[in-house]
Protein backbone atom coordinates (compact mmCIF):
# COMPACT_ATOMS: atom_id res chain seq x y z
CA UNK A 1 0.00 0.00 0.00
CA UNK A 2 1.72 3.11 -1.26
CA UNK A 3 0.84 6.61 -0.12
CA UNK A 4 1.58 10.01 -1.45
CA UNK A 5 2.96 12.62 0.59
CA UNK A 6 2.65 16.59 1.37
CA UNK A 7 5.51 19.08 2.06
CA UNK A 8 5.11 21.03 5.35
CA UNK A 9 6.59 24.35 6.49
CA UNK A 10 10.36 23.89 7.49
CA UNK A 11 10.52 27.14 9.00
CA UNK A 12 7.64 26.79 11.54
CA UNK A 13 9.77 26.86 14.40
CA UNK A 14 11.13 29.96 14.07
CA UNK A 15 7.85 32.07 15.41
CA UNK A 16 8.60 30.38 18.05
CA UNK A 17 12.34 30.71 19.12
CA UNK A 18 11.27 34.97 18.73
CA UNK A 19 8.67 35.00 20.73
CA UNK A 20 10.66 32.95 23.09
CA UNK A 21 13.25 35.86 23.53
CA UNK A 22 10.89 37.67 25.54
CA UNK A 23 8.76 35.07 27.84
CA UNK A 24 9.92 34.03 31.41
CA UNK A 25 7.93 31.75 33.59
CA UNK A 26 4.23 31.13 33.13
CA UNK A 27 4.61 32.60 29.17
CA UNK A 28 7.32 30.19 28.34
CA UNK A 29 5.33 26.65 29.58
CA UNK A 30 2.30 28.36 27.85
CA UNK A 31 4.58 28.77 24.56
CA UNK A 32 6.06 25.25 25.28
CA UNK A 33 2.97 24.10 25.10
CA UNK A 34 1.55 25.58 22.14
CA UNK A 35 5.16 25.17 19.95
CA UNK A 36 4.30 20.73 21.41
CA UNK A 37 0.96 20.79 19.68
CA UNK A 38 1.88 23.16 16.65
CA UNK A 39 1.59 21.34 13.20
CA UNK A 40 5.02 21.59 11.20
CA UNK A 41 7.33 21.29 13.93
CA UNK A 42 9.29 18.46 14.08
CA UNK A 43 12.66 19.82 15.76
CA UNK A 44 13.20 21.45 19.00
CA UNK A 45 17.16 21.88 20.09
CA UNK A 46 16.98 25.77 19.07
CA UNK A 47 14.32 26.62 21.11
CA UNK A 48 15.22 23.90 23.89
CA UNK A 49 18.76 25.71 24.27
CA UNK A 50 17.70 28.99 24.27
CA UNK A 51 18.35 30.79 27.75
CA UNK A 52 14.90 31.43 28.88
CA UNK A 53 14.18 28.01 28.12
CA UNK A 54 16.88 26.20 30.32
CA UNK A 55 16.14 28.21 33.36
CA UNK A 56 12.99 26.38 33.82
CA UNK A 57 15.20 23.55 34.15
CA UNK A 58 15.77 25.21 37.87
CA UNK A 59 11.78 25.70 38.62
CA UNK A 60 8.85 23.46 39.58
CA UNK A 61 8.33 23.89 36.03
CA UNK A 62 11.09 21.81 35.05
CA UNK A 63 8.56 19.31 33.68
CA UNK A 64 7.36 21.55 30.76
CA UNK A 65 11.72 21.57 30.25
CA UNK A 66 11.71 18.01 30.30
CA UNK A 67 8.84 17.40 27.71
CA UNK A 68 10.66 19.96 25.63
CA UNK A 69 13.62 17.58 25.67
CA UNK A 70 11.53 14.58 25.32
CA UNK A 71 10.02 15.76 22.30
CA UNK A 72 13.04 16.79 20.80
CA UNK A 73 15.25 13.23 21.73
CA UNK A 74 12.76 11.26 23.04
CA UNK A 75 10.04 8.62 22.64
CA UNK A 76 6.90 7.74 23.09
CA UNK A 77 7.73 4.39 25.08
CA UNK A 78 10.01 6.70 27.60
CA UNK A 79 7.14 8.86 28.08
CA UNK A 80 5.02 6.09 29.21
CA UNK A 81 7.56 4.91 31.20
CA UNK A 82 8.11 8.15 33.25
CA UNK A 83 5.06 9.95 32.98
CA UNK A 84 5.53 11.97 36.52
CA UNK A 85 8.60 13.62 34.56
CA UNK A 86 6.50 14.94 31.64
CA UNK A 87 3.62 17.04 31.18
CA UNK A 88 -0.13 15.59 30.65
CA UNK A 89 0.00 15.24 26.59
CA UNK A 90 -3.12 16.18 24.62
CA UNK A 91 -4.31 14.07 21.90
CA UNK A 92 -2.39 16.13 19.10
CA UNK A 93 0.99 16.69 21.49
CA UNK A 94 0.47 12.58 21.87
CA UNK A 95 0.37 11.98 18.31
CA UNK A 96 3.47 13.92 17.53
CA UNK A 97 5.44 12.27 19.78
CA UNK A 98 4.40 9.14 18.25
CA UNK A 99 5.43 10.58 14.91
CA UNK A 100 8.38 10.89 15.77
CA UNK A 101 9.17 7.61 17.95
CA UNK A 102 8.92 6.61 14.04
CA UNK A 103 11.48 8.74 12.44
CA UNK A 104 13.38 7.41 15.64
CA UNK A 105 12.74 3.82 14.70
CA UNK A 106 13.50 4.69 10.89
CA UNK A 107 17.00 5.49 11.88
CA UNK A 108 17.72 2.14 13.11
CA UNK A 109 15.87 0.26 10.00
CA UNK A 110 14.00 0.35 6.96
CA UNK A 111 11.79 -2.29 7.45
CA UNK A 112 9.74 -2.08 11.13
CA UNK A 113 7.59 -4.94 11.75
CA UNK A 114 4.40 -3.66 13.22
CA UNK A 115 4.93 -5.92 16.87
CA UNK A 116 7.68 -3.48 17.26
CA UNK A 117 5.73 0.14 15.85
CA UNK A 118 2.58 -1.17 18.36
CA UNK A 119 4.76 -1.85 21.41
CA UNK A 120 6.99 1.69 21.32
CA UNK A 121 4.06 3.45 20.04
CA UNK A 122 1.81 2.29 22.68
CA UNK A 123 -1.19 1.10 20.07
CA UNK A 124 -3.85 -1.49 20.86
CA UNK A 125 -4.82 -2.60 16.88
CA UNK A 126 -3.09 -2.65 13.70
CA UNK A 127 -6.12 -0.44 12.54
CA UNK A 128 -4.86 2.36 14.59
CA UNK A 129 -1.50 1.73 13.72
CA UNK A 130 -1.48 1.88 9.83
CA UNK A 131 -3.79 5.16 10.50
CA UNK A 132 -1.23 6.88 12.38
CA UNK A 133 1.37 5.49 10.09
CA UNK A 134 -0.75 7.38 7.05
CA UNK A 135 -0.67 10.61 9.12
CA UNK A 136 2.91 10.52 9.32
CA UNK A 137 3.19 10.47 5.62
CA UNK A 138 0.71 13.01 4.34
CA UNK A 139 2.66 15.05 7.11
CA UNK A 140 6.00 14.51 5.12
CA UNK A 141 7.65 13.20 8.12
CA UNK A 142 8.25 10.06 6.56
CA UNK A 143 7.94 8.26 2.80
CA UNK A 144 7.43 4.57 2.54
CA UNK A 145 4.83 2.17 2.13
CA UNK A 146 2.30 0.15 4.43
CA UNK A 147 3.28 -3.76 3.20
CA UNK A 148 0.19 -5.28 4.99
CA UNK A 149 1.44 -8.95 3.42
CA UNK A 150 4.53 -9.14 5.48
CA UNK A 151 2.93 -6.91 8.33
CA UNK A 152 5.73 -4.48 8.40
CA UNK A 153 6.05 -0.54 7.26
CA UNK A 154 9.40 -0.17 4.74
CA UNK A 155 10.83 3.30 4.90
CA UNK A 156 12.34 5.31 2.01
CA UNK A 157 13.33 8.70 3.85
CA UNK A 158 12.29 9.99 7.33
CA UNK A 159 13.04 13.30 8.69
CA UNK A 160 15.93 14.20 11.01
CA UNK A 161 15.63 14.87 14.37
CA UNK A 162 17.57 16.90 17.18
CA UNK A 163 21.28 15.44 17.88
CA UNK A 164 21.92 15.30 21.38
CA UNK A 165 25.59 16.71 22.07
CA UNK A 166 27.39 13.72 23.15
CA UNK A 167 25.99 11.99 19.77
CA UNK A 168 28.27 14.72 17.67
CA UNK A 169 31.12 12.86 17.73
CA UNK A 170 29.28 9.38 16.88
CA UNK A 171 28.24 11.63 13.94
CA UNK A 172 31.65 13.16 12.80
CA UNK A 173 33.35 9.20 13.33
CA UNK A 174 30.50 7.89 10.72
CA UNK A 175 31.35 10.90 8.14
CA UNK A 176 35.17 10.60 8.74
CA UNK A 177 34.62 6.39 7.98
CA UNK A 178 32.40 7.12 4.79
CA UNK A 179 34.72 9.90 3.66
CA UNK A 180 37.52 7.69 3.67
CA UNK A 181 35.64 4.85 1.80
CA UNK A 182 34.44 7.61 -0.73
CA UNK A 183 38.48 8.11 -0.95
CA UNK A 184 39.12 4.37 -1.41
CA UNK A 185 36.42 3.69 -4.73
CA UNK A 186 38.21 7.87 -5.73
CA UNK A 187 41.61 5.88 -5.99
CA UNK A 188 39.77 2.40 -7.46
CA UNK A 189 37.97 4.87 -10.26
CA UNK A 190 41.79 6.60 -10.86
CA UNK A 191 43.56 3.62 -11.18
CA UNK A 192 40.55 1.94 -13.72
CA UNK A 193 40.68 5.41 -15.56
CA UNK A 194 44.91 5.33 -15.99
CA UNK A 195 44.56 1.65 -17.16
CA UNK A 196 41.57 2.36 -20.01
CA UNK A 197 43.84 5.24 -20.95
CA UNK A 198 46.61 2.89 -21.10
CA UNK A 199 44.42 0.40 -23.45
CA UNK A 200 43.05 3.32 -25.07
CA UNK A 201 46.77 4.56 -26.39
CA UNK A 202 47.96 1.14 -26.98
CA UNK A 203 44.86 0.35 -28.94
CA UNK A 204 45.55 3.50 -31.47
CA UNK A 205 49.21 2.54 -31.54
CA UNK A 206 48.46 -0.77 -32.49
CA UNK A 207 45.55 0.88 -34.84
CA UNK A 208 48.09 3.05 -36.24
CA UNK A 209 50.30 0.05 -36.93
CA UNK A 210 47.95 -1.65 -38.78
CA UNK A 211 47.19 1.51 -41.27
CA UNK A 212 50.45 1.71 -42.02
CA UNK A 213 51.01 -1.75 -42.96
CA UNK A 214 48.16 -1.40 -45.15
CA UNK A 215 49.34 1.39 -46.91
CA UNK A 216 52.60 -0.62 -47.43
CA UNK A 217 50.93 -3.33 -48.77
CA UNK A 218 48.69 -1.07 -51.06
CA UNK A 219 51.67 0.57 -52.12
CA UNK A 220 53.41 -2.97 -52.63
CA UNK A 221 50.46 -4.34 -54.68
CA UNK A 222 50.26 -0.97 -56.69
CA UNK A 223 54.20 -1.36 -57.62
CA UNK A 224 53.55 -5.07 -58.90
CA UNK A 225 50.53 -4.51 -60.77
CA UNK A 226 52.34 -1.37 -62.30
CA UNK A 227 55.58 -3.56 -63.54
CA UNK A 228 53.28 -6.45 -64.73
CA UNK A 229 51.10 -4.11 -67.48
CA UNK A 230 54.38 -2.63 -68.13
CA UNK A 231 55.61 -5.80 -69.01
CA UNK A 232 52.42 -7.01 -70.39
CA UNK A 233 52.79 -4.36 -72.54
CA UNK A 234 56.39 -4.61 -73.63
CA UNK A 235 55.38 -8.26 -74.64
CA UNK A 236 52.72 -6.91 -76.85
CA UNK A 237 55.19 -4.42 -78.50
CA UNK A 238 57.66 -7.26 -79.24
CA UNK A 239 54.93 -9.57 -80.67
CA UNK A 240 53.79 -6.99 -82.68
CA UNK A 241 56.72 -5.76 -84.46
CA UNK A 242 58.25 -9.67 -84.75
CA UNK A 243 54.88 -10.18 -86.67
CA UNK A 244 55.18 -6.90 -88.80
CA UNK A 245 58.83 -8.25 -89.56
CA UNK A 246 57.12 -11.46 -90.85
CA UNK A 247 54.69 -10.04 -92.53
CA UNK A 248 57.60 -7.60 -94.22
CA UNK A 249 59.38 -10.58 -94.91
CA UNK A 250 56.84 -12.30 -96.79
CA UNK A 251 56.08 -9.64 -98.32
CA UNK A 252 59.50 -9.68 -99.87
CA UNK A 253 59.62 -13.22 -100.71
CA UNK A 254 56.30 -13.16 -102.27
CA UNK A 255 57.84 -10.16 -105.05
CA UNK A 256 60.92 -11.58 -105.10
CA UNK A 257 58.81 -15.12 -106.62
CA UNK A 258 56.61 -12.97 -109.11
CA UNK A 259 60.02 -11.17 -110.66
CA UNK A 260 61.44 -15.02 -111.62
CA UNK A 261 58.41 -15.65 -113.29
CA UNK A 262 58.34 -12.93 -115.22
CA UNK A 263 61.56 -13.52 -116.48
Amino acid sequence: MVVEKTPFCTNALEQFVLLAKSTKGAACTELIKQVLEAPGVYVFGELLHMQNVEELNATPQRNFYNTLNLFAYGTYKEYVANKNEFIELTPAQKKKLQHLTIVTLATKSKCISYNILLVELGIANVRDLEDLIIEAIYADIIHGKLDQKNSQLEIDYAIGRDIRPEDINVIVNCLQDWCSACEGVLACVETQIHRANSEKNRSMLRKAEVEQEISNIKKTLKTQLQERSDGTDEAMATDNREAAATSEKGKKSTKIKGLKLLR
